[in-house]
């Protein structure tokens, strides 16, 4: 493509303005993420339930004290701020696969407001 143009891509509501040459491709963000916050625990739990089988000894054994505690039907609001801070240490500690892990702990505590 060169100079400047207009196009639509995909679904509606995907409009690009393209400048220069040699230009591939689109960054985009996920917006379809659960909004329940149930949903997005079951989600958290299902993605620390991969990584629990890519980490460390040690890394895993956080992991699943943490999972205790986040499947637990009632569970004191301490006690699971702590859970999701150790599962987004463990996220944060093995670097590119935990992303997704710490990106799920964020929207857990944004939509249970911890």
């Amino acid at each position: 493509m060169s100079g400047t143009e207009d196009f639509r891509i995909g679904q509606v509501g995907d409009n690009f303005q393209v400048y220069g040459t040699h230009n591939i491709g689109k960054i985009g963000t996920q917006h379809n993420a659960p909004q329940d916050p149930q949903a997005a625990l079951q989600d958290l739990i299902g993605l620390v339930e991969v990584l629990r089988g890519r980490v460390q000894e040690d890394d895993r054994a956080v992991l699943e004290a943490s999972l205790d505690t986040l499947t637990e039907g009632e569970v004191e609001r301490g006690a699971f701020r702590r859970a999701l801070g150790s599962v987004s240490g463990v996220a944060q500690l093995v670097g590119e696969i935990g992303l997704p892990v710490a990106e799920a702990v964020r929207r857990v505590m944004t939509l249970f407001g911890v």
